[in-house]
């Protein structure tokens, strides 16, 4: 049996298929752009980070708690807050990784920006990427 032709995002392309790409857009010939490959899970980790629980009214339970933290300080606890909320929304709603670790770090120059370092495998090829998602807090005064 001939193994499955592979997309340029280097999944098989019956493991991923497409999906509307993030955000929606059209392409070239006026029809609804489509993401494939890792392109697309990655794009679907961006909406999973981005989208707070409750915004969707048919999944509410969707999404990542980021949101709660942007208030918050950026000490080395809220950071591990931070990074159990993250790890905790990939692994119920992105069921094609594994995630192998999630690092918060801060910007020396920017006090008000944290990457979060997402780093991560692909289950059907076992491809090791990494998706580095900014977040922005709003800091106390003086702080900036």
């Amino acid at each position: 049996m001939p193994l499955p032709s592979l997309p340029s995002g280097g999944l098989p392309a019956d493991f991923v298929g497409a999906g509307w790409a993030f955000p929606v857009r059209t392409d070239a010939q006026g029809r609804i752009a489509l993401a494939r490959g890792t392109r697309e899970i990655e794009q679907a980790m961006y909406l999973i980070l981005s989208t707070y629980p409750g915004e969707r009214p048919m999944r509410p339970h969707f999404g990542c708690r980021l949101r709660d933290f942007v208030f918050g300080d950026t000490s080395g606890r809220t950071r591990a807050e931070m990074a159990g909320a993250v790890r905790e929304a990939l692994l119920m709603w992105e069921p094609r990784i594994d995630v192998q670790d999630v690092a918060v770090t801060g910007d020396p120059d920017r006090p008000s920006l944290l990457h979060i370092d997402v780093q991560y495998t692909v289950k059907a090829t076992n491809d090791w990427r990494n998706l580095v998602f900014p977040f922005y807090v709003i800091p106390e005064e003086g702080d900036y």
